[in-house]
């Protein structure tokens, strides 16, 4: 599929939940084990468990195909903003598997893969997940649902099986709990169309995702695909290298490490490098700026490869220029 610069498409994401191995091959069945009616299961789950074949390289994600994005060359930006992201079940999965997550050898505590089935309700106006306290028990959490794509990518310059966990340079999986609708992510090219995918939707995410997987649920997104041209990508952000976020109020360079310290570390030089580029700041000042008045986040902890992420105020810089 190719698109002109500017194009709004729609995807239909598909959860990975439901549909694994662990979880019986067959998300029908996986599903009305917690009282879903087969109407409110999809049938392009039922279709892709029914005709997927995954090798081990190839990670649990169901992602979708490259969009070639016309025009766009290496060097240049591909900005990928989330226009909608909405629910297209009532339900979703969180899990904790493969002795992950952020407590390996204490949760879980079984050899057995962990699947916690979470229904969506709506509070107020608000759809939340909710959660039993006690297995089987009447007392219930809710939180409120954030639905946001945990991969959003551009094809990387490789000609090696990509894996669908380690996030990158390219995007990927990146677990960033602030894309949601109305966001941007902006990628740097490394292939002529760029080839942006998606996948992993998420209904709600703490920032570590330290159980493994947030709650996962399809989602229907609305996305549109502009080009930033390498000039104007140079002045805006920099020599970007990796991710760089956008919400209404921040700004999100990000940094990507298998050791978070390094991701840490990576993601202040990325917010130096983009200080400097979009406002010449100098950069001691720039440090000190970050020091001051910048959050340092976990995106995740779970991926392979860390994530961190800062969120670096725009409305701090309304009296230097845009």
């Amino acid at each position: 599929m190719t698109v002109r610069p500017g194009s709004v498409v729609s995807v239909d994401t598909v959860s990975h939940e439901g549909i694994l191995a662990d979880q019986g091959s067959d998300p029908v069945a996986f599903f009305a084990r917690h009282g879903v009616a087969r109407h409110d299961v999809l049938d392009d789950a039922v279709d892709i468990t029914r005709t997927l074949r995954r090798g081990a390289d190839d990670g649990p994600h169901v992602v979708s195909r490259p969009i070639a994005v016309d025009g766009t060359e290496p060097g240049d930006v591909v900005s990928v903003t989330i226009l909608a992201a909405e629910p297209r079940v009532p339900y979703g999965v969180i899990s904790n598997r493969h002795g992950r997550g952020a407590l390996p050898g204490e949760l879980p505590r079984a050899e057995a893969s962990v699947s916690v089935f979470a229904d969506v309700v709506t509070r107020d106006g608000v759809q939340h997940g909710r959660l039993p306290v006690v297995e089987g028990g009447p007392r219930v959490v809710t939180f409120p649902l954030r639905p946001f794509p945990g991969i959003v990518g551009v094809t990387p310059d490789t000609d090696e099986r990509l894996h669908s966990v380690p996030p990158g340079a390219h995007g990927g999986n990146l677990d960033i709990s602030l894309l949601t609708a109305g966001s941007t992510l902006h990628l740097p090219v490394f292939v002529p169309g760029a080839g942006v995918y998606v996948g992993d939707p998420h209904f709600a995410q703490g920032d570590g995702e330290v159980a493994l997987t947030a709650m996962e649920a399809s989602l229907r997104l609305t996305l549109r695909l502009d080009v930033v041209p390498r000039s104007e990508a140079l002045r805006r952000f920099g020599a970007l290298v990796g991710p760089l976020a956008e919400t209404a109020e921040y700004l999100v360079p990000t940094g990507l490490d298998p050791d978070l310290d390094e991701a840490v570390r990576r993601c202040v030089r990325a917010a130096i490098t983009l200080l400097r580029a979009r406002w010449g700041v100098d950069e001691h000042l720039a440090y000190a700026y970050l020091s001051a008045a910048t959050d340092f986040r976990i995106s995740q902890v779970v991926d392979l490869v860390c994530g961190s992420h800062a969120t670096i105020r725009k409305a701090d810089f309304a009296a230097v220029g845009p």
